[in-house]
């Protein structure tokens, strides 16, 4: 990856990109969750004592990831309350989600060119576990593709590689032909670490953060397309 780490920014614009498949994380790039998933860890970590507070570096990796970074102390079993007390209090805010601009084009323009192809072109791989994922997706009203990653399929989530490179495999990919689109510094981790492009939106974490570790730096999806290009995917700045 070419970046200028001086001004913490990718040093060149990879535009036009070709691919061969999209593997997009919800929360912070398709969704807004972030204050839904703060009030539930304000609540979970007062409820525990805890004055930290949950801020961007903890945003984008599983709860159980989060909980071990918080209670690096805390008994198995209390791990496990957590961990469901904290889920239960996210899907109970799931409504008050809304969904990110550029979401529902993304997703036609890229139905779109799986039907052209006659191959699915992308899929969700998510730190939220199948439960939460699909609370928050339903308040889109969009279909979630077949291949959906959730926490609750792989044993070791972001900033783990498993996640991405399960997304890359299910959808029949190498995964350096793949394109992550991420706003978590996790998120682009775990897709560095699998081998796979990233692009990060500056939605939940900042630009000067994100920059050293992304091919690609965007406000929003508005600001790129997808479009077919001899068989392959274009990706391209509106």
């Amino acid at each position: 990856m070419n970046t200028d780490a001086d001004r913490g920014t990718p040093a060149t614009d990879p535009f036009p990109l070709d691919v061969d498949a999209l593997l997009l994380d919800m929360d912070g790039t398709l969704v807004d969750s972030g204050p839904s998933v703060v009030r539930a860890w304000t609540k979970l970590l007062e409820e525990h004592g805890s004055a930290r507070a949950f801020d961007h570096t903890l945003h984008g990796m599983p709860a159980r990831v989060v909980l071990a970074e918080v209670f690096p102390d805390m008994p198995e079993d209390e791990v496990e309350a957590a961990h469901a007390r904290v889920e239960d209090l996210e899907v109970e805010d799931a409504s008050q989600i809304s969904v990110l601009p550029g979401t529902e084009r993304i997703v036609q323009e890229l139905d779109a060119a799986a039907a052209e192809l006659g191959r699915p072109t992308w899929t969700i791989v998510t730190s939220c576990t199948r439960r939460l994922f699909e609370a928050r997706w339903s308040v889109t009203g969009l279909d979630a593709p077949e291949s959906v990653v959730t926490a609750d399929q792989v044993a070791h989530g972001k900033p783990d590689p498993e996640a991405y490179a399960l997304g890359a495999e299910r959808l029949g990919v190498e995964p350096a032909r793949a394109l992550v689109i991420e706003d978590s510094l996790g998120g682009l981790a775990s897709a560095q670490a699998a081998g796979c492009l990233a692009i990060a939106l500056t939605t939940t974490t900042p630009a000067h953060d994100l920059g050293p570790h992304a091919d690609a730096l965007l406000t929003s999806l508005d600001d790129i397309a997808v479009q077919v290009h001899e068989g392959h995917l274009r990706i391209v700045r509106r």
